[in-house]
């Protein structure tokens, strides 16, 4: 049998219930001939199948097609088309309605019973964009299977390693998932330092929960080649978002640069204090279920009481002392105000790095979404001296609420 309740989104109430025994299709939305009915403005007339995939079982496995112009999420991860877990929590729409999916098992005797080969599926009849088949549930094109990691398409390739979109049947709380593999490139595994910052980025992730940083789940080795597996954040990064949206508004980029600073708050108060050396609008990502911001890409992290080391930071990023490789955690700060610029001029904060006098500062004059208290702000986090910026995450956090 199947339960699908009604939940108040942020506690998590029972509000409603329904429950379905026989059905092998249920469909939901607005529109008064679907099983359940939810009038409510985020939701699609039809908004989303769930659909039965009989795989030999009691109850066989459920498989969700979302047909609704606002999305569908499972677990937080927008999904077209995905088998859908026990227990998992399904929102029509982001910001839209909640509801949780539950399987009731059938309890049986077990009885003897001839064995029976079940006929292979073709995938036939999907979408050429379906990653999941709609008739069995499985993945449809595997490139390749790492452990019990199913690799199913490339994300991303960078000289450190290659990011796969992978698919664990086990997943790591005993429920399917969807992950991020990341994968340490063979000519960056014969080099000692790419080594230290591959393992050091695992280590990293292993060691901290916060909801703005990515989950750590696995880190192997798998015939000589490293990877790290963690959690999928579905998102697009904030770099993208500008070059295909063009520039935010003064309220989105202080709202985002809030969030930011408060996962840096984080990284700055462990002990020792963690800096994350390469703080950039590619490295943060907005999740889409949320629009919050989640911080990527920690191969850089360095603790704060080790000896100075290489330089590391994008151009028109880097503090001038992490130039030198000698960051400290208002390095991470100082990235705060190029990020600014980027958001809200749509071009690189380099373009606006001029000589004055024997130091180079950040003219931003020209912009006209910084107002003269938003530059303010900006030219204090990037004061060639570091005690000259803000010293703490919280205290750029402070002012930038008051803006």
């Amino acid at each position: 049998m199947v339960t699908l309740t009604l939940l108040e989104p942020r506690q998590k109430k029972p509000l409603h219930q329904w429950n379905f025994s026989d059905e092998p299709l249920i469909r939901i939305g607005r529109a008064s001939d679907n099983h359940i009915v939810i009038s409510d403005d985020l939701v699609s007339r039809y908004h989303l199948e769930l659909r039965r995939v009989d795989t030999g079982g009691l109850d066989g496995s459920w498989h969700l097609v979302n047909k609704g112009i606002n999305g569908t999420f499972v677990d937080g991860v927008l999904v077209a088309q995905a088998p859908i877990p026990n227990n998992c929590l399904l929102q029509l729409a982001n910001g839209g309605p909640l509801l949780r999916f539950q399987i009731e098992q059938k309890v049986e005797q077990p009885v003897a019973k001839p064995k029976i080969t079940l006929p292979t599926c073709n995938h036939e009849g999907n979408n050429p964009n379906n990653l999941f088949c709609i008739h069995c549930g499985q993945p449809i094109k595997v490139l390749q299977t790492v452990r019990n990691y199913q690799v199913l398409r490339t994300l991303g390739q960078g000289g450190m390693g290659t990011t796969f979109l992978a698919w664990d049947a086990v997943g790591q709380t005993g429920r399917p998932q969807l992950l991020v593999l990341k994968q340490m490139n063979a000519d960056m595994a014969r080099i000692a330092k790419a080594q230290e910052l591959f393992e050091r980025e695992a280590n990293t992730l292993k060691s901290l929960s916060h909801p703005g940083i990515p989950k750590y789940y696995d880190f192997f080795v798998e015939e000589g080649k490293k990877y790290l597996a963690m959690e999928l954040v579905h998102g697009e990064d904030l770099e993208k978002l500008v070059f295909l949206k063009g520039p935010v508004t003064p309220n989105q980029a202080i709202f985002w640069m809030i969030q930011t600073c408060d996962v840096l708050s984080y990284l700055h108060s462990q002990e020792p204090p963690l800096i994350h050396r390469d703080i950039k609008p590619a490295n943060l990502m907005m999740r889409s279920s949320n629009n919050n911001i989640v911080v990527l890409d920690f191969g850089a992290v360095k603790e704060s009481s080790t000896a100075p080391g290489t330089r590391i930071g994008a151009e028109g990023y880097c503090a001038p002392e992490q130039e030198r490789g000698q960051p400290l955690t208002v390095s991470d700060l100082y990235a705060i105000g190029p990020t600014l610029i980027f958001l809200l001029s749509g071009e690189s904060p380099f373009k606006y790095y001029r000589q004055r006098g024997r130091q180079f500062r950040f003219e931003i004059g020209n912009i006209p979404t910084i107002t003269p208290k938003l530059r303010e702000v900006i030219d204090r986090l990037t004061e060639p001296l570091p005690r000259d910026r803000y010293q703490t995450a919280q205290e750029v956090i402070a002012v930038l609420k008051e803006l």
